[in-house]
């Protein structure tokens, strides 16, 4: 297995399912001098009380910090946060977890539902990037390696099969997500895009599915334990070279169809 050895991580949605289990694993195997921003929409809230039992465990590996992937200045000002935490150092992985479920479809699907997937699916991710931009290029500036790799600089979108073009019509007569499924799309291309637009920089960014995850927002008829999904999707990211920038893989490393 290729240990993720990224500095400075900064995950999205990290106080409950895949985000909390992300960052529980990443502290347990904490490199010397690795450093975890654990953003969540809110830090105090009763839903977050796992994380922060967590970074009371682990005080000098977690930092908790407000980030609502659906509120453009929320994000601006969460990576002023982490800007003045980071200093001199940049950020060496960005993890795109946050995400909503909203079920319907072309009868049921309502307008706010399409507005509200798309804000937190799409767009979020969206600006997160562009004010994390000079922190990534920042990190992959001070490597002083060349290539692609998750421990230089790298930005993760987590993705899934239901924004899959050729995946989701054999999945969406039992899982009728059409606002999730449309909008995931949209996150599909923002990754192919973006990593158009960050290749110049060697910034390595791709897009990885969990698997069907025993989550909030997968089910309890899911068969995948966050733990053993998670131990997968690690795997996987600190194994990445430039040669899966853009790409699209699933938790085992298998590529998934656009």
């Amino acid at each position: 297995m290729a240990a993720v050895k990224a500095c400075n991580i900064l995950i999205t949605g990290a106080n409950r399912g895949l985000g909390l289990e992300m960052v529980k694993q990443f502290s347990e195997n904490a490199c010397p001098k690795q450093h975890i921003f654990a953003t969540c929409r809110d830090p105090d809230g009763p839903k977050s009380e796992a994380l922060r039992q967590l970074a009371k465990k682990h005080p000098s590996v977690i930092t908790i910090i407000r980030l609502d992937a659906d509120d453009p200045s929320s994000i601006k000002e969460s990576a002023k946060n982490v800007g003045s935490l980071l200093g001199n150092n940049g950020l060496n992985l960005l993890v795109n977890n946050a995400a909503i479920v909203a079920r319907g479809t072309i009868l049921t699907s309502s307008i706010e539902d399409m507005k509200n997937n798309f804000n937190t699916n799409v767009i979020g991710p969206l600006l997160i990037i562009r004010e994390y931009l000079p922190y990534l290029q920042k990190a992959a500036k001070a490597s002083g390696t060349p290539g692609m790799s998750c421990n230089k600089a790298a930005v993760i979108n987590i993705s899934t099969v239901a924004g899959s073009m050729t995946r989701m019509p054999s999945i969406y007569s039992f899982f009728p997500t059409l606002p999730y499924g449309v909008s995931k799309a949209g996150f599909n291309m923002l990754t192919v895009l973006a990593s158009e637009e960050l290749k110049a920089d060697e910034i390595l960014c791709m897009a990885l599915h969990p698997g069907w995850v025993k989550t909030e927002l997968g089910g309890d008829e899911a068969p995948l334990e966050p733990k053993e999904s998670v131990e997968g999707m690690l795997r996987v990211i600190g194994s990445l070279t430039e040669k899966q920038h853009g790409g699209f893989l699933d938790y085992t490393g298998e590529t998934v169809t656009w």
